[in-house]
């Protein structure tokens, strides 16, 4: 079924396809891809020093992977998050972005953003701006340069200021992320909010999540955003207000800076009954909960057909499958993490 022209009160036609909606009645309407398994920093809540990264081979083309968004588009998805590892770090991933932007030109879709460690950024932040994309997030955990090369091991904070200064040059919109780490940036996220909204960026703050052997006790890292929360309001007041982005983050306004801060809280109280989201890795294993090991692949679908309608079929199962939550839990007791897989598998 075809169409050309403009559907009335902005309403949306994606072909044939019926929506995704999952067995507990939430429509899937938010995508999230990683293009890559490979950064250029090693996290300490994320990875380990020496990881083992995936072979060519089993990673999507850039074809691929365009040809697998597309088909979530055509299903109904309208936010598409692009992911790695660091995405900026893939080769030619400019490509990529060039080529789904044609889905908000045809207004099937409505956000193209981009998740990232701003190491890049300020090389391709012109480009994206001009492929549509129009807001990122960039991950920054600290503002003290020692502690921020610490954190990443291999990162320099100096890098990503750059980056995000680029990126607002550009006109994209600068939301940061900080994940919350006991003893490590608890202390300075006060100084984190004055400055990002001194800047014009919102400020989420992130509980670390039990993925991936990390090298360490998480619990010796778990910070409860509740807590965080708690402290917080004895030197600013905290406004709940109902502002969404897509994602999991539920965002107060900062009366005496006035601007937000966001708390993604999968521990101390998860966002599952709203979710809206499923992952695709690098390698076209879809999963619909990041919580879960529960997968689909979807590599298999793609490379067995030219046409899409094995891909479709595929998502479609998938989705039939979504869980209701997560089982997330850090405790001295379960000190091996609840999901084996790192974060910079499933992406960010």
């Amino acid at each position: 079924m075809g169409f050309s022209g403009h559907l009335p009160d902005g309403e949306r036609l994606h072909g044939d396809a019926a929506p995704l909606i999952d067995p507990f009645g939430r429509a899937v309407t938010y995508l999230r891809v990683s293009v890559t398994d490979r950064c250029d920093f090693r996290c300490v809540y994320c990875m380990s020093e020496n990881m083992s990264f995936l072979p060519k081979k089993d990673i999507l083309s850039l074809e691929e992977l365009d040809r697998l968004c597309s088909a979530f588009v055509e299903k109904g998805v309208d936010r598409l998050r692009i992911t790695g590892g660091e995405p900026l770090v893939r080769k030619n991933i400019m490509t990529l972005f060039r080529g789904l932007s044609r889905h908000l030109v045809s207004g099937q879709l409505k956000e193209l953003t981009l998740t990232t460690n701003g190491s890049q950024l300020a090389r391709h932040a012109a480009e994206l701006a001009d492929c549509g994309v129009r807001r990122v997030n960039v991950s920054v955990d600290t503002l003290d340069a020692d502690k921020f090369h610490a954190i990443t091991r291999w990162g320099h904070l100096d890098k990503v200021l750059e980056g995000i200064a680029a990126a607002k040059s550009a006109g994209l919109e600068v939301k940061l992320n900080a994940v919350a780490l006991k003893d490590v940036n608890e202390h300075e996220i006060e100084h984190m909010i004055r400055w990002a909204h001194g800047e014009g960026h919102d400020l989420t703050l992130i509980e670390t999540m039990p993925l991936g052997d990390i090298e360490g006790d998480r619990t010796d890292q778990y910070l409860p955003l509740s807590r965080v929360r708690a402290d917080l309001m004895d030197k600013f007041t905290l406004v709940d207000i109902p502002y969404k982005t897509g994602g999991p983050a539920r965002y107060v306004e900062v009366k005496e800076t006035g601007g937000r801060l966001g708390f993604i809280t999968p521990l101390t109280h998860n966002f599952c009954e709203s979710c809206n989201r499923v992952r695709v890795t690098c390698t076209g294993t879809l999963y619909m909960c990041l919580g879960q090991e529960d997968a689909a692949d979807l590599r298999a679908a793609l490379r067995a057909s030219e046409a899409d309608d094995l891909l479709k079929l595929a998502i479609d199962e998938a989705i039939s499958r979504k869980p209701k939550g997560h089982d997330f839990v850090i405790d001295r007791v379960r000190q091996a993490p609840s999901v084996k897989r790192h974060m910079s598998v499933t992406g960010g």
